[in-house]
Order: C-alpha cells, then structure tokens, then sequence
C-alpha cells in the first residue's frame, strides 16, 4: 500500500482544467519534489490528497484510505500555502492546540526549539514576521508525527537562514522515515531536498524521474552581457530572451543557451566587444519552458532566422 496514490486524476474549475488525468504515486518513506511554475497545478493536487478537494474523475488514496475520510487524515501533516493563524493566540497556545488533536504529540516546548521559535512562544501570532509565521506552520504539520507531510510552497517569504532551518528539520523528519511530498517553483530547493522529482505544468506530468535524470533534462543557462549597440545584432548566438538600452551607446542583453562555455567560446571568437559578463541558471520557467513547449533551443534559433528573413 503507497502512502500516496493518484490515478487519473482530473479536476476542473468551472473552464479551467487545472489536473489533466495526472497519475502519481509515492511510496512510504520517499521524498518527492513537486516542481512546476505557478500555476502549474501543485496546489491543487495536494488539496486532493489531503481531502480539501475531491477529483471530478479518477481516484485518490492517502495510505490505502479515501482522504476525505477523516480516519486517513490521522496521518497526515499539512502546510498550505497560506495558513491563517489567529492572531489573538500565542504561538505556544496555537501549538498546543493542535497537539492536542494526536494521541503522541512532539512536546510544545521541543518542537519550538528544532525551528527556532522557543523564544516566541508567548508571542501572540499577529505580532510574528511573514517567516516566523511559515515556521510555525511547518512546524504544525509536525506536532502530530505524521506518516506523511505535504508542504506546499513551505520556504516562502523565508531568508536564507530560515529556509535553511527548514530545510534540516525536513530532513530530520524524512531520517526518521517520514513521507514528504513538497511542492516548489524554486529548483534550489528541490535539489537541496528530494529524491525524486514530479515535474507539472499546465495541469500535466512533464516528468517523473530521479533529480539527476529530471535536472538533466533541463540544463539551461542564462548569460548575460553589455555589448556595443552597433554589435548587438553580432551576438545572436543563440536564443535572446531580453534587450535593454543602458547609457553611451551600450546594450544589455540575456541569452538563453545550453551551454555556456560554448556561448562564450562563440562569442569571443566573433570579436563583438562585450563587457560585465555573468553566467546565471536559468528561472524555473525558462528551464522547463522547453518540456512544456517541447521545443529546444536550437529549433527556436531557426524559426527565429526564418522570421527575420522574411522579414527582409
């Protein structure tokens, strides 16, 4: 029996269809990131699993159990995306009120203390930063020890310090043999993270494989460079995303590429006089434009040369 099963699940709302027949399945103990631009479909899929929402075809199980039964939600930890706290409720309070609904709760006091909260406890939850208050809410979905957590979006509006306190106490979790299944537009925090990764957009899995064999599938570059303005249809190596006009006749531009060491290795031999030179992984959307579009950097370099041709 999964601790996650998903088969042919589709969900619409009203003309939009936001799941198209999406079958996913996640097996006690996995770690599994959902990686997709916003939009793409995540959170809907985990308000099915977590029985918020039903599917209007196809059939979700959460260990074996309907979600929606209350009995499979003994289980489980949750951190939407936005989680409204009342605000009047000290953070201690709010903690053990939500304990109080599993049978072995982790003990307010070290709970507080794994996720750097300990001296905010009697801090009422109105007064708490937007990162404080996505702390306490992962650390909600943990109070119980659930079988399963799903995180949606679980380090926005965190710094880096936060997001990576975060991170360890995931991990912790999933040590412990705990079921992840989170969802992220950032790529960092998939690769910081997950086992296996699900990518979706547009309400369909583009991919659902090993990180290594999905971040294969998507190693685009951004670089970045100034170049005159009279050059700056020399540097067409391949696929510009942006121009901009920057003083004394020089132009900034972004290139899309595969590889940057190619790019640059073109770019200098074609002598255009260029300066401030930056190598950038690409935005999560750009990198995984080319599985939605199914088009590769090459083929959009030759439509972009016939266009310019007729052009002429």
């Amino acid at each position: 029996m999964s601790a996650v099963q998903v088969s042919g699940v589709t969900r619409r709302f009203g003309d939009v269809v936001a799941l198209d027949d999406v079958s996913l399945e996640v097996e006690h103990g996995e770690l599994v990131g959902l990686l997709g631009p916003n939009g793409a479909g995540k959170s809907t899929l985990l308000s099915l699993v977590s029985g918020q929402r039903r599917p209007d075809a196809g059939v979700v199980r959460l260990t074996g159990r309907d979600p929606r039964d209350a009995r499979a939600r003994t289980v489980l930890g949750l951190t939407p995306q936005e989680t409204g706290l009342p605000a009047t409720l000290r953070v201690r309070e709010v903690v053990d009120f939500v304990g109080g609904h599993y049978p072995d709760p982790v003990p307010t006091g070290a709970l507080l203390e794994q996720f750097g909260l300990a001296d905010l406890g009697k801090r009422q939850t109105g007064s708490l930063s937007g990162g404080q208050k996505r702390r306490l809410a992962v650390a909600m979905s943990l109070v119980g020890r659930p079988r399963v957590v799903l995180l949606d979006e679980p380090t926005t509006g965190l710094d880096v310090s936060g997001r990576t306190a975060l991170w360890d106490a995931i991990r912790e979790y999933h040590a412990g043999g705990g079921t992840v299944l989170l969802t992220s537009h950032y790529l960092e925090e998939v690769q910081a993270l997950a086992e296996r990764v699900v990518v979706i957009d547009h309400g369909k899995v583009l991919a659902d494989d090993s990180l290594a064999t999905v971040l294969g599938r998507v190693g685009v570059r951004r670089v970045l460079l100034t170049t005159r303005a009279s050059d700056a249809s020399d540097t067409q190596v391949t696929r510009v995303t942006s121009t901009s006009d920057t003083a004394e006749g020089w132009v900034r531009q972004e290139h899309l590429v595969p590889d940057s060491d190619a790019f640059v290795r073109d770019l200098v031999a074609s002598g255009v006089e260029f300066r401030d030179l930056e190598i950038r992984g690409a935005s999560l959307e750009e990198a995984f434009g080319q599985l939605v579009n199914h088009e590769t950097l090459e083929d959009v370099t030759v439509e972009d040369e016939t266009l310019e041709g007729a052009a002429r």
